[in-house]
């Protein structure tokens, strides 16, 4: 008979620098959907691309969007109040890369319309971010979290 093996959560991040990015972000995804289809939009498209990657494979913090908070930002605020688990944003975070690194992937394969129809899924989970504070990669990841719990019990 084995011993469940307990995994303690990663050190807590400050929740305002997700929303923060997620408010970055936003902005250029309104600079993608007004270049439309021209090989400018495909290149602000990859920078959202390649920052999703940092975020999903180096963790949150480790995003450009990450580093504007830590350096210009929270400095400037108070301390929050409670720290989030760094979990759920940085799933967020690969989310994020699939949904855009699709639409590049299948614009340079010539199928134009993916880049803006990407941009606009990720402009809508990115606005609900910044805007409300609800993270729609994070409530997928917590989804998968109760899944797992519940077959597993």
């Amino acid at each position: 008979m084995s011993t469940p093996v307990r995994i303690d959560a990663p050190a807590g991040i400050d929740p305002r620098g997700p929303r923060f990015g997620a408010a970055l972000t936003l902005v250029l995804l309104v600079v993608v959907l007004l270049l439309g289809t021209t090989p400018a939009a495909y290149a602000v498209l990859a920078v959202i691309v390649a920052s999703f990657a940092l975020g999903a494979f180096g963790g949150i913090g480790r995003t450009w969007q990450g580093w504007v908070f830590r350096k210009l930002v929270r400095p400037r605020l108070a301390p929050p109040t409670e720290l989030e688990d760094p979990r759920p944003p940085t799933f967020a975070q690969l989310v994020g890369l699939i949904i855009t690194g699709a639409g590049l992937v299948l614009g340079l394969a010539g199928v134009a319309v993916a880049v803006p129809v990407a941009a606009a899924l990720a402009l809508v989970a990115a606005f609900l971010n910044a805007v409300f504070g609800l993270c729609l990669g994070c409530e997928l990841y917590l989804l998968g979290v109760r899944l797992r719990a519940g077959k597993t019990a």
